[in-house]
């Protein structure tokens, strides 16, 4: 244990353990808190779960250095790592998500890819998307984690791809991240290197997340927007007639209705 660690154990054991629980989890969630010279362990690593806070963080971007919180402002976000710039697979993601920027921008949806190349390396390669996919504008910023503060605070590797986090050789898995204006984590999917992400499906998430929360309702598998919602099972009938008028009751726990 570092001397760091040692003296930070004996503070901690004066403390109230609510209080010492609410201090860790600020330490293991700013990324500061590792130095440059320390080793990345997976035993310090924070465990991001859904409805967790989204982890804070400042980083240099193809489009100039950004904080998490000020760059999402009151909008909802979605953070989402890459392996590699110049890469194939990568390349046709990145375009993918910048055709459908305007459907997140109308949902009020903010992107913000990474990888750990450095950022000069992201704004040449954002050319290359550009041409590749037929796009005037690429339209939002990718992060450089060239230290990988950023993939070990949010995870963004896989089993194999940890033990190469400290000689700086890693590269980070397909994660992402939907994170809601209140700064909680929404939904996390992680994909292998070998296999690009479905934008429309996480587009179809956002509409199911912003529906479930402006309407009080829950979403039935292949749900799409305009089809049917499920009424939750702690709404009772006398509440759903009044809050949604004409519902269909397949069981007692399974009811349906459209939105008006």
């Amino acid at each position: 244990m570092s001397t760091f660690m040692r003296q930070y154990a004996r503070n901690m054991a004066r403390v109230p353990v609510s209080t010492r629980l609410n201090a860790q989890r600020f330490a293991c969630a700013n990324y500061r808190f590792y130095s440059e010279k320390t080793n990345y362990k997976q035993a310090d690593q924070p465990r991001l779960r859904i409805n967790s806070s989204a982890p804070n963080f400042d980083a240099d971007t193809s489009h100039g250095k950004i904080n998490l919180y000020d760059y999402l402002g009151d909008s909802w976000g979605i953070l989402f790592s890459h392996p590699a710039d110049f890469t194939p697979v990568c390349t046709t993601e990145m375009g993918a998500f910048a055709k459908m920027k305007p459907q997140f921008d109308k949902r009020g949806v903010k992107l913000l890819g990474l990888s750990v190349e450095d950022a000069e390396s992201h704004r040449k390669w954002i050319k290359d998307i550009e041409e590749i996919n037929g796009i005037d504008k690429f339209g939002f910023p990718i992060i450089a984690d060239t230290k990988r503060h950023v993939a070990f605070l949010y995870d963004m590797c896989d089993e194999e791809g940890f033990g190469n986090i400290n000689d700086g050789s890693l590269t980070t898995v397909r994660s992402v991240y939907v994170i809601d204006p209140a700064k909680k984590i929404r939904v996390i999917f992680t994909y292998p290197s070998q296999v690009g992400r479905n934008t429309a499906e996480v587009l179809r998430v956002i509409d199911a997340l912003q529906t479930a929360d402006k309407h009080g309702v829950v979403t039935p598998g292949n749900w799409s927007p305009n089809d049917d919602v499920i009424i939750p099972p702690k709404v009772s009938d006398a509440e759903a007639s009044e809050k949604f008028g004409d519902f269909k009751t397949v069981k007692s726990y399974l009811r349906y209705t459209k939105l008006k």
